[in-house]
Protein backbone atom coordinates (compact mmCIF):
# COMPACT_ATOMS: atom_id res chain seq x y z
CA UNK A 1 0.00 0.00 0.00
CA UNK A 2 1.78 3.13 -1.37
CA UNK A 3 1.77 5.90 1.28
CA UNK A 4 0.64 8.80 -1.57
CA UNK A 5 -2.33 6.24 -2.05
CA UNK A 6 -3.27 7.00 1.55
CA UNK A 7 -2.43 10.66 1.93
CA UNK A 8 -4.83 11.19 -1.19
CA UNK A 9 -7.49 9.21 0.59
CA UNK A 10 -7.23 11.19 3.75
CA UNK A 11 -7.62 14.33 1.93
CA UNK A 12 -10.98 13.10 -0.16
CA UNK A 13 -11.90 11.86 3.25
CA UNK A 14 -11.55 15.26 4.91
CA UNK A 15 -12.97 17.24 2.23
CA UNK A 16 -15.65 15.02 1.18
CA UNK A 17 -15.19 15.97 -2.66
CA UNK A 18 -12.68 14.93 -5.31
CA UNK A 19 -12.71 17.89 -7.26
CA UNK A 20 -11.77 19.76 -3.67
CA UNK A 21 -9.40 16.91 -2.52
CA UNK A 22 -7.61 17.78 -6.27
CA UNK A 23 -7.15 21.20 -5.97
CA UNK A 24 -5.63 21.02 -2.14
CA UNK A 25 -3.41 18.37 -3.30
CA UNK A 26 -2.61 20.23 -6.93
CA UNK A 27 -3.83 17.11 -8.43
CA UNK A 28 -6.27 16.82 -11.65
CA UNK A 29 -9.61 15.84 -10.53
CA UNK A 30 -8.91 12.33 -12.55
CA UNK A 31 -5.45 11.52 -11.32
CA UNK A 32 -7.21 11.90 -7.42
CA UNK A 33 -9.92 9.29 -9.10
CA UNK A 34 -7.50 6.94 -10.29
CA UNK A 35 -5.36 6.84 -7.12
CA UNK A 36 -8.97 6.29 -5.30
CA UNK A 37 -9.81 3.55 -7.68
CA UNK A 38 -5.98 2.16 -6.99
CA UNK A 39 -6.43 1.76 -3.16
CA UNK A 40 -9.59 0.56 -3.37
CA UNK A 41 -8.27 -2.52 -5.38
CA UNK A 42 -5.95 -2.97 -3.11
CA UNK A 43 -7.54 -2.84 -0.07
CA UNK A 44 -10.57 -4.99 -2.23
CA UNK A 45 -13.51 -3.17 -0.94
CA UNK A 46 -15.38 0.22 -1.95
CA UNK A 47 -14.17 3.13 0.04
CA UNK A 48 -16.39 6.07 -0.52
CA UNK A 49 -20.15 6.34 -2.19
CA UNK A 50 -20.33 8.83 -4.95
CA UNK A 51 -22.94 10.85 -4.65
CA UNK A 52 -24.65 13.68 -6.74
CA UNK A 53 -22.63 16.28 -4.30
CA UNK A 54 -19.13 15.22 -3.31
CA UNK A 55 -18.46 11.76 -2.05
CA UNK A 56 -18.67 10.04 1.62
CA UNK A 57 -17.10 7.29 3.74
CA UNK A 58 -18.18 3.49 3.41
CA UNK A 59 -18.04 1.52 6.09
CA UNK A 60 -15.05 -0.19 4.79
CA UNK A 61 -13.32 3.84 4.70
CA UNK A 62 -14.47 4.68 8.10
CA UNK A 63 -12.37 1.39 9.28
CA UNK A 64 -9.92 2.63 7.34
CA UNK A 65 -9.50 6.39 7.66
CA UNK A 66 -7.65 6.05 11.36
CA UNK A 67 -5.07 3.59 9.96
CA UNK A 68 -4.18 5.92 7.54
CA UNK A 69 -3.97 9.01 8.99
CA UNK A 70 -2.21 7.21 11.86
CA UNK A 71 0.78 5.55 9.59
CA UNK A 72 0.71 8.95 7.86
CA UNK A 73 1.55 10.88 11.30
CA UNK A 74 4.00 8.75 12.15
CA UNK A 75 6.05 8.99 9.26
CA UNK A 76 5.80 12.86 9.04
CA UNK A 77 7.17 12.08 12.58
CA UNK A 78 9.95 10.49 11.71
CA UNK A 79 10.59 12.56 8.64
CA UNK A 80 10.81 15.53 11.75
CA UNK A 81 13.07 13.66 14.02
CA UNK A 82 15.66 13.19 10.84
CA UNK A 83 15.20 16.64 10.01
CA UNK A 84 16.26 17.27 13.36
CA UNK A 85 18.94 14.80 13.39
CA UNK A 86 20.62 17.00 10.15
CA UNK A 87 20.23 19.77 11.41
CA UNK A 88 21.44 19.11 14.64
CA UNK A 89 18.28 20.06 16.66
CA UNK A 90 17.91 16.90 18.42
CA UNK A 91 19.86 13.78 19.06
CA UNK A 92 22.72 12.45 21.37
CA UNK A 93 26.43 12.21 21.04
CA UNK A 94 28.34 10.13 23.69
CA UNK A 95 32.24 11.13 23.39
CA UNK A 96 35.00 8.67 24.90
CA UNK A 97 38.58 10.52 26.12
CA UNK A 98 41.75 9.46 27.55
CA UNK A 99 42.53 10.82 30.71
CA UNK A 100 45.11 13.53 29.99
CA UNK A 101 42.65 14.47 26.90
CA UNK A 102 39.97 15.27 29.33
CA UNK A 103 42.23 17.96 31.41
CA UNK A 104 41.05 20.70 28.69
CA UNK A 105 41.30 19.44 24.67
CA UNK A 106 37.85 17.56 24.97
CA UNK A 107 35.84 19.45 27.82
CA UNK A 108 36.49 22.56 25.44
CA UNK A 109 35.38 20.77 22.67
CA UNK A 110 32.49 19.63 24.39
CA UNK A 111 31.47 23.34 25.78
CA UNK A 112 31.81 25.00 22.66
CA UNK A 113 29.73 22.11 20.83
CA UNK A 114 27.57 22.38 23.35
CA UNK A 115 26.85 26.22 22.52
CA UNK A 116 26.37 26.12 19.33
CA UNK A 117 24.20 22.87 19.08
CA UNK A 118 22.46 23.41 22.60
CA UNK A 119 19.74 20.51 21.60
CA UNK A 120 22.31 17.40 21.23
CA UNK A 121 22.19 15.59 24.48
CA UNK A 122 26.06 15.08 25.49
CA UNK A 123 28.03 12.62 27.67
CA UNK A 124 31.76 12.09 28.35
CA UNK A 125 33.04 8.51 29.17
CA UNK A 126 37.05 8.56 30.34
CA UNK A 127 39.18 5.46 29.56
CA UNK A 128 42.33 4.44 28.13
CA UNK A 129 42.39 3.82 24.00
CA UNK A 130 42.07 -0.16 23.72
CA UNK A 131 39.05 0.25 26.32
CA UNK A 132 37.57 3.19 24.15
CA UNK A 133 38.30 1.75 21.00
CA UNK A 134 36.31 -1.57 22.44
CA UNK A 135 33.67 1.29 22.97
CA UNK A 136 33.23 2.20 19.57
CA UNK A 137 32.68 -1.01 18.54
CA UNK A 138 29.87 -2.44 20.57
CA UNK A 139 27.76 1.70 20.05
CA UNK A 140 28.54 2.37 23.47
CA UNK A 141 30.36 5.64 22.19
CA UNK A 142 29.83 7.44 19.03
CA UNK A 143 33.48 9.34 19.08
CA UNK A 144 36.36 8.42 21.00
CA UNK A 145 39.92 10.84 21.53
CA UNK A 146 42.77 8.36 21.10
CA UNK A 147 46.67 8.37 21.22
CA UNK A 148 49.34 6.02 19.64
CA UNK A 149 51.00 3.97 22.24
CA UNK A 150 54.60 2.56 21.67
CA UNK A 151 53.25 -0.82 22.51
CA UNK A 152 51.45 -1.51 18.86
CA UNK A 153 49.82 0.78 16.36
CA UNK A 154 45.94 1.94 15.88
CA UNK A 155 44.40 -0.18 13.58
CA UNK A 156 43.75 1.61 10.53
CA UNK A 157 41.44 -0.91 9.30
CA UNK A 158 38.74 -1.24 11.81
CA UNK A 159 39.14 2.58 12.51
CA UNK A 160 38.56 5.95 11.12
CA UNK A 161 41.12 8.10 12.52
CA UNK A 162 41.04 11.84 12.12
CA UNK A 163 44.52 13.28 13.14
CA UNK A 164 44.23 16.11 15.59
CA UNK A 165 47.10 17.05 17.12
CA UNK A 166 50.54 15.81 17.90
CA UNK A 167 51.21 15.84 22.00
CA UNK A 168 54.98 15.96 23.22
CA UNK A 169 56.02 14.57 26.61
CA UNK A 170 57.50 17.50 29.53
CA UNK A 171 59.80 16.62 32.58
CA UNK A 172 57.62 17.84 36.16
CA UNK A 173 60.16 18.69 38.91
CA UNK A 174 59.96 20.39 41.83
CA UNK A 175 60.78 24.21 41.98
CA UNK A 176 63.79 23.63 44.02
CA UNK A 177 64.76 20.80 41.97
CA UNK A 178 68.34 21.36 40.74
CA UNK A 179 67.53 20.65 37.24
CA UNK A 180 64.13 23.37 37.47
CA UNK A 181 65.60 26.57 35.63
CA UNK A 182 66.73 24.80 32.60
CA UNK A 183 64.34 25.16 29.59
CA UNK A 184 65.19 21.61 28.38
CA UNK A 185 66.91 18.11 29.77
CA UNK A 186 68.46 15.05 28.35
CA UNK A 187 66.82 12.11 30.06
CA UNK A 188 70.47 10.81 31.13
CA UNK A 189 70.53 14.12 32.82
CA UNK A 190 68.01 12.57 35.18
CA UNK A 191 69.38 8.99 35.49
CA UNK A 192 69.80 10.02 39.61
CA UNK A 193 66.42 10.91 39.68
CA UNK A 194 63.18 8.22 41.04
CA UNK A 195 60.33 8.54 38.82
CA UNK A 196 56.94 8.33 39.94
CA UNK A 197 54.83 6.78 37.57
CA UNK A 198 50.93 6.08 37.56
CA UNK A 199 51.05 2.47 37.22
CA UNK A 200 53.46 -0.33 36.52
CA UNK A 201 51.60 -1.38 33.18
CA UNK A 202 50.65 2.19 31.37
CA UNK A 203 53.26 4.34 32.73
CA UNK A 204 55.87 1.64 31.06
CA UNK A 205 54.28 1.96 27.80
CA UNK A 206 54.73 5.92 28.58
CA UNK A 207 58.16 5.60 29.22
CA UNK A 208 59.27 3.35 26.84
CA UNK A 209 57.93 6.19 24.76
CA UNK A 210 60.77 8.08 25.98
CA UNK A 211 63.69 6.29 27.14
CA UNK A 212 66.63 5.72 25.61
CA UNK A 213 68.52 2.50 24.84
CA UNK A 214 70.05 1.26 28.07
CA UNK A 215 68.33 4.61 30.38
CA UNK A 216 66.48 2.49 33.46
CA UNK A 217 64.87 4.62 35.61
CA UNK A 218 64.77 4.02 39.11
CA UNK A 219 60.85 3.67 39.96
CA UNK A 220 60.06 4.53 43.64
CA UNK A 221 56.64 5.62 43.88
CA UNK A 222 53.58 4.07 42.25
CA UNK A 223 50.61 6.94 42.40
CA UNK A 224 47.47 6.01 40.09
CA UNK A 225 46.07 9.29 40.07
CA UNK A 226 47.71 12.98 38.40
CA UNK A 227 46.95 14.96 41.97
CA UNK A 228 48.83 12.26 43.73
CA UNK A 229 51.93 11.57 40.94
CA UNK A 230 51.90 15.57 40.84
CA UNK A 231 52.21 15.69 44.73
CA UNK A 232 54.94 13.44 45.01
CA UNK A 233 57.13 15.44 42.83
CA UNK A 234 56.47 18.74 44.45
CA UNK A 235 57.72 17.44 47.36
CA UNK A 236 60.65 16.00 46.01
CA UNK A 237 60.56 12.76 46.14
CA UNK A 238 60.95 12.29 42.36
CA UNK A 239 60.17 13.47 38.99
CA UNK A 240 57.39 12.60 36.17
CA UNK A 241 56.86 12.33 32.97
CA UNK A 242 54.05 14.41 31.76
CA UNK A 243 51.72 14.70 28.92
CA UNK A 244 51.34 18.17 27.10
CA UNK A 245 47.94 17.92 27.65
CA UNK A 246 47.62 17.31 30.96
CA UNK A 247 49.58 20.62 31.91
CA UNK A 248 46.38 22.32 32.25
CA UNK A 249 46.48 20.80 35.70
CA UNK A 250 49.68 21.14 36.87
CA UNK A 251 50.48 22.76 40.32
CA UNK A 252 52.52 25.88 40.97
CA UNK A 253 55.39 23.87 42.74
CA UNK A 254 56.01 22.54 39.91
CA UNK A 255 58.03 22.95 36.88
CA UNK A 256 58.11 21.63 33.78
CA UNK A 257 60.85 20.76 31.26
CA UNK A 258 60.93 20.10 27.77
CA UNK A 259 62.86 17.26 26.80
CA UNK A 260 65.40 17.66 24.58
CA UNK A 261 65.06 17.05 20.80
CA UNK A 262 67.19 13.48 21.08
CA UNK A 263 64.99 12.75 23.60
CA UNK A 264 61.70 14.44 23.26
CA UNK A 265 58.87 11.47 22.64
CA UNK A 266 55.75 12.24 20.32
CA UNK A 267 52.16 10.44 20.86
CA UNK A 268 49.75 11.24 18.09
CA UNK A 269 46.11 11.92 19.03
CA UNK A 270 43.45 11.13 16.70
CA UNK A 271 39.05 11.18 16.77
CA UNK A 272 38.41 7.39 16.47
CA UNK A 273 35.11 6.34 14.73
CA UNK A 274 34.59 2.95 13.56
CA UNK A 275 35.51 2.04 9.38
CA UNK A 276 32.39 1.68 6.85
CA UNK A 277 29.54 3.28 9.37
CA UNK A 278 28.13 6.12 8.77
CA UNK A 279 28.35 9.06 10.65
CA UNK A 280 25.99 10.85 12.40
CA UNK A 281 26.14 14.85 11.89
CA UNK A 282 26.80 15.41 15.24
CA UNK A 283 30.28 13.44 15.24
CA UNK A 284 30.86 14.88 11.83
CA UNK A 285 30.58 18.55 13.62
CA UNK A 286 31.98 17.76 17.06
CA UNK A 287 35.45 16.73 14.78
CA UNK A 288 35.18 19.91 13.91
CA UNK A 289 35.43 21.47 17.09
CA UNK A 290 38.13 18.94 18.35
CA UNK A 291 40.42 20.19 15.54
CA UNK A 292 39.47 24.00 16.65
CA UNK A 293 40.33 23.51 20.34
CA UNK A 294 43.46 20.81 19.05
CA UNK A 295 44.97 24.13 16.94
CA UNK A 296 44.46 26.19 20.21
CA UNK A 297 45.97 24.01 22.00
CA UNK A 298 49.11 23.58 19.92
Amino acid sequence: METQLLEVFRTVARHGSITTAARALSFTQSAVSRQIAALEADIGARLFDRLPRGVALTEEGRELLPHAEAVLDRLAAARRDLDGLRGLGRGRLRVGAFPTAVAALVPRAMASFRSAYPEISLSLVEGVTPRLLERLLTEEADVAVVSTSPTGELDRERFELRHLLDERLLVAVARDHRLARRRSVRLADLAQDAFVVGSATAENSLLRASLPSGFSPRIDIVAAEWTGKLGCVAAGLGVALVPALAVRGTPPDIALLRLHPDDESVRQVFAATVRGRTSPPAVTQFVEHLRAEAARLG
